[in-house]
């Protein structure tokens, strides 16, 4: 019997959800993709960890990258998205993060992407293209909107 090579797993990537208000005034920041990559899908913010930072130190990046906006306040979510990638054969595991931001912040994207929107929780389930996302939403509705998040989960920002 010959065993196969199997995928290699890995986690490269991190992915963060930007929101704003509370309970049912919650909203959710959603952009849209610009470039070969999904290009047109709507989507939370997420990119791939460099040397030397943590995943939380990526994410938090990402989010000031790609929206220049800077949280009041940061969260783990124990929630990692799994995506199988085909080009590369490979499963990849993506940490979720959650950032709180201020009523009224100004938001500046960067070239990947073409548009934005703030959306409530529905709305972006709407709009948001893969189950694994749906998934996360959910994760994020139940721990961070419908309650309040484990303090132990709270990442403190320098």
């Amino acid at each position: 019997m010959s065993v196969g090579r199997g995928l290699p797993v890995r986690s490269t990537m991190v992915s963060v959800v930007a929101l704003r208000g509370s309970g049912a005034a919650t909203h959710m920041l959603v952009a849209r993709r610009a470039g070969a990559y999904l290009d047109g899908a709507w989507s939370y913010f997420a990119g791939h960890v460099e040397a030397g930072e943590t995943g939380w130190q990526a994410a938090l990046r990402e989010l000031r990258e790609e929206t220049a906006l800077v949280p009041q306040s940061f969260w783990a979510t124990s929630f990692c998205e799994q995506v199988y990638l085909a080009a590369a054969d490979a499963i990849e595991i993506v940490p979720a993060f959650v950032a709180r931001v201020a009523e009224g912040v100004q938001v500046r994207l960067n070239g990947e992407h073409s548009a934005f929107r703030w959306v409530t929780l529905d709305e972006a389930a709407a709009l948001l293209p893969f189950g694994s996302q749906r998934e996360l939403l959910a994760h994020v509705r139940r721990e961070f909107v419908e309650r309040e998040p484990s303090p132990f989960l709270r990442l403190v920002l320098d």
